[in-house]
Order: structure tokens, then C-alpha cells, then sequence
């Protein structure tokens, strides 16, 4: 067996937090190398999700382009100046016709998570079912302003921004509240649109950003470190690991309304100028180690690449 914790830190780069940066001894082309083998990793997951709904390779180099494109653009931006096509060209290896045709601002055609209305308000409804078991069902209206309802809790969730009839038919439509007799009832957990998979896609968008985004920070050091971290183990049974897993579902549970609570206080005391934003999560995943291997392709046996007769 053996177990590991391991985490983005600056200690990593043999720096000590606010002290001068020690010269890295590897090459450029070593450093290119440990960032690319990085990146294969992070972009296996999903090209294997690219791969199982038919996304081809000119799909997948247009995004690259037009990600490529957008992070060069927000670098030079941030050194105060607006970059020009040489620019660009230059800091991201594409050529100026390639550049040209793709300076444009990139749309996204997925939900912004921490933008959903239906997010925000079962958020709050699931904490205060946590303080209070009574609150899995609501009155959908109440004449009473200080009761519960869930006019009321859609109403502070999103601020009075979306009415609240179009909310719970949203969170109906994602069987994660049904409604009978004037009354509307919890039935999830928590926030998973497992039937929707937009949505899916959306959380699985913003929340591996984050994530990745905490280890870039850490990487580069250019603040104190965030929280990345990890424990991992291998040659354990698959009943340890999913013993394992629970335990984490467990301790998260108590966790999470600790978190919303504390988010929730934040954003009612929040200053409309205010525009700073958290997101804290957590993952397990565990797998057959020599399943995986013996199911890992083999390299071509022609090494030009190049079909056998």
C-alpha cells in the first residue's frame, strides 16, 4: 500500500512564502516539457467525455484557438496594453490570418453556475432544512410576510431578479422539488442536475475551472497559496474504497452547510460594489488501477503512423 498527501504549494518551487524566488535549474525546454505533461493529464478526462458524445478534432482545435486567443488578449491586458494581431500571434504560435479571423469575443453556450437563480435558491432552502426538518415542505405562497414560503426564500435567493413561479417549475422540471397542493417539497440533496446535462456539463465546467485555477495560482505563486490539496492511496481493496468514499460524502455533508451558511451570510451583507467570488469543493475518485492499465492502448506498431498493408 501506499499513501500520499499531496497539494499545490509554493514549498513545490523551493519558495518560502514571502521570500525572494530561488533560480530553477531545469531548462526552458524542461519546464515546456513538465507543463505539457501536466496538461496531457488534465486533458485525458476529457477528451474521453469529448470522445463519448462525437466531438472530432477540429471541434476541440477551434475551442483551443479561440481559448488560446482570449488568454493571450487577458495577459496582455493585464500589463496594460491592448495587444495588436502581431501581438498575438507571436505569444500564442498561430499565424496572423489564424489570429484575424478569430479576434472576436467567445461566447459560451453553457449556464454561468454562479449566475443560477434555481442554484442559489435550493441552496437556501436545503440550509434552512438543515436548521430545521420542518422546511423539506413550503408553502408555495404565504399571506403571512414573516412565515416561510417559498415565494419568500426564491425571493431572497435571487434578490427579487426571478419571479418564483419560474424557479420551482425549473427545479420541478429537474425533479429536485415536486409540488401538490399548494405545497412545494424538497427531493434532492442538493444541487446535481443529473437529468439535465447542460447543467451537468456547466458545474463540471466551473467546477474543474476552479479547481484548476487554485493549482495555477499555487504553481506560479503569485499569491498566498489557496487550498489544493489531496490524500490518495493505491493497492487497497475496492470495498476499502468505497467505504472510503463514504466516509468523505459523510464529513462533506457537515461541512457543506457550514460553508453555505457562512456564503449565505456574505452575500446579504454583501455592498452592491462588491465582486469578489468563493467556490469550495471536493471529489473523490477511485478505479481498478490494473483495469485501467490493461485496458490503456498500445503505441502503433508502424512508427510513421502510417497504415500497414
Amino acid at each position: 500500500m501506499a499513501i500520499q498527501h499531496t497539494g499545490s504549494t509554493n514549498s513545490r518551487h523551493g519558495r518560502k512564502p514571502g521570500g525572494p524566488a530561488q533560480p530553477i535549474a531545469q531548462s526552458r525546454d524542461g519546464q515546456i516539457a513538465w507543463v505539457l505533461g501536466a496538461f496531457a493529464r488534465v486533458l485525458r478526462p476529457l477528451v474521453r467525455l469529448a470522445l463519448a458524445f462525437g466531438v472530432k478534432h477540429a471541434h476541440l482545435e477551434e475551442v483551443l484557438r479561440d481559448v488560446l486567443l482570449d488568454e493571450a488578449r487577458r495577459a496582455w491586458l493585464q500589463k496594460g496594453t491592448e495587444p495588436n494581431i502581431s501581438q498575438l500571434s507571436v505569444t500564442t504560435g498561430l499565424n496572423r490570418k489564424a489570429v484575424t479571423s478569430r479576434v472576436r469575443e467567445t461566447a459560451s453556450s453553457l449556464p454561468q453556475t454562479e449566475m443560477s437563480a434555481e442554484a442559489r435558491t435550493l441552496t437556501l432552502w436545503l440550509q434552512m432544512f438543515a436548521e430545521n426538518p420542518a422546511h423539506r415542505s413550503l408553502p408555495i405562497v404565504s399571506d403571512d410576510a414573516s412565515a416561510a414560503s417559498f415565494e419568500a426564500v426564491a425571493r431572497r435567493a435571487s434578490r427579487g431578479n426571478v419571479h418564483h413561479h419560474a424557479i420551482l417549475g425549473e427545479l420541478v422540471r429537474l425533479h429536485m422539488a415536486t409540488v401538490r397542493d399548494g405545497m412545494a417539497e424538497l427531493a434532492v440533496a442538493g444541487f446535481v442536475p443529473s437529468n439535465d446535462l447542460r447543467g451537468m456539463l456547466a458545474f463540471l465546467g466551473d467546477n474543474v475551472r476552479d479547481h484548476l485555477l487554485a493549482g495555477h495560482a499555487n504553481v506560479l505563486a503569485a499569491q498566498p497559496p489557496l487550498l489544493e490539496r489531496s490524500v490518495f492511496a493505491s493497492g487497497i481493496s475496492r470495498a476499502e474504497c468505497e467505504r472510503i468514499h463514504q466516509l468523505a460524502r459523510d464529513r462533506w455533508g457537515g461541512l457543506h452547510h457550514e460553508l453555505t451558511r457562512e456564503m449565505r451570510r456574505a452575500y446579504e451583507a454583501a455592498d452592491a460594489a462588491d465582486s469578489g467570488r468563493i467556490r469550495v469543493g471536493i471529489y473523490t475518485y477511485y478505479e481498478d488501477a490494473q483495469e485501467q492499465a490493461a485496458a490503456a492502448p498500445t503505441a502503433p506498431s508502424n512508427a510513421s503512423g502510417r497504415e500497414q498493408p
